[in-house]
């Protein structure tokens, strides 16, 4: 199957690997545990060192065959296909992954989405397959820099943020790099759940308790009991 890489000079380029690569390697093991096993046959007590010898070297040949097959692994054909047969909407569809990626920490759904969208890009989904493909991407890392700038600017909850992170209405990314994301992310739960507190009574004059529901509420911002708690006692 061949696969597409892009090498330190910019161009692009299609590995393929060889069909014949496995089948001779097992051909070997199976002749040298067939030799093997004739040899047992005819081993008395008296050459036990000499079968100690014998395994030692079918040993070594099965080692040998093994790391021949991964050398093949590597050993693969591999044709330079010149950046100008790329079309220029692959090109442009690249070029703009790489902006979205690098200043606003998408995922990789949401990119894809923000590429193709009638209210977006507006690129052929052909064009952005083949910038999904070819971009250079830490998605755990961007999920990070995701959650963080939900807890900074919108105060949100733990559960909040991943909730936020892996919704197909929201950042999309997936639960592994969501989870990433919350194990790695560093903030103060309880400021969040004050600041929080501190809009519902400023902008919609809820009284301390329905604040406190609101917090822990599953349909609302999912702070914990204590963070909850924490916020309504240090409410002016």
């Amino acid at each position: 199957m061949a696969k597409k890489i892009k090498g330190e000079d910019g161009r692009i380029y299609v590995v393929k690997k060889p069909f014949y690569k496995k089948w001779w390697v097992w051909l070997v093991v199976i002749l040298v545990l067939g030799i093997g096993s004739l040899g047992g046959e005819d081993a008395t007590d008296n050459n036990a060192d000499a079968d100690v010898v014998s395994e030692s070297v079918s040993s070594e040949i099965v080692a040998d065959a093994v790391a021949n097959e991964e050398i093949v692994e590597e050993a693969v054909e591999v044709e330079a296909v010149p950046e100008t047969d790329i079309p220029t909407e692959f090109r442009s569809a690249l070029n703009k992954a790489d902006a979205y990626v690098n200043k606003k920490h998408m995922s990789k759904a949401g990119l894809y989405g923000q590429l193709t969208s009638e209210y977006g890009e507006q690129f052929s989904p052909e064009a952005a397959q083949y910038a999904i493909d070819n971009i250079q991407a830490d998605w755990n890392e961007n999920a990070l820099k995701s959650a963080e700038s939900y807890a900074e600017t919108m105060h949100m909850s733990k559960a909040g943020i991943y909730d936020q992170l892996i919704s197909e209405f929201g950042e999309q990314f997936t639960p592994e790099e969501a989870q990433y994301a919350i194990d790695n992310i560093v903030a103060d739960w309880n400021d969040n759940a004050l600041k929080k507190a501190q809009s519902y009574q400023e902008t919609m004059s809820m009284s301390p308790e329905g604040i406190r529901d609101q917090l822990i509420s599953d349909y609302g911002e999912k702070f914990t009991q204590e963070e909850a708690d924490y916020a309504i006692a240090n409410l002016n």
